[in-house]
């Protein structure tokens, strides 16, 4: 594994609590039946945004009337090993680290024989919605982070 943000494989991958369910679709295959290397993007959006519903983040920024939303400023992806139409993948996510208004999101994608087959990460930044701007978290956010 050559990914700079994994210090130790075995480690890293333990810390993971938090994981949704992906059936690869035909369509999001390529002509030689491989997954198409955009859409681990979308099962990376997928993961991310279930796991802040389930520490209840997402309710705040879904308020059209709220002060702030989220943004990825930036997102990679790292294949390991080929992944096929119909296959059964789990979708990992946890928080790497939390900044003043940014976060540190780190995936792991693993196949039925529990391999792992991506790993990524990304950064998320807190923005409000009338500047544009980094909103720092709450000292309550931070702790939904982390928990």
């Amino acid at each position: 594994m050559r990914a700079v943000y994994i210090k130790d494989l075995s480690t890293w991958a333990s810390e993971f609590k938090f994981s949704v369910p992906v059936s690869v679709r035909f369509s999001e295959t390529d002509m030689y039946g491989h997954l198409n290397n955009t859409v681990p993007f979308i099962y990376f959006e997928l993961a991310r945004i279930e796991f802040l519903k389930e520490i209840r983040l997402m309710n705040n920024w879904l308020d059209p009337k709220g002060a702030s939303f989220p943004v990825v400023a930036d997102l990679q992806c790292d294949f390991v090993k080929q992944v096929f139409f119909d296959e059964k993948l789990e979708v990992f996510v946890k928080i790497a680290t939390v900044g003043n208004s940014s976060v540190d999101i780190h995936y792991m994608g693993k196949n039925d024989k529990d391999e792992i087959v991506f790993t990524g990460r990304g950064t998320m930044v807190q923005i409000g919605r009338q500047t544009g701007k980094g909103i720092p978290w709450s000292e309550e956010e931070k702790i939904l982070f982390v928990n």
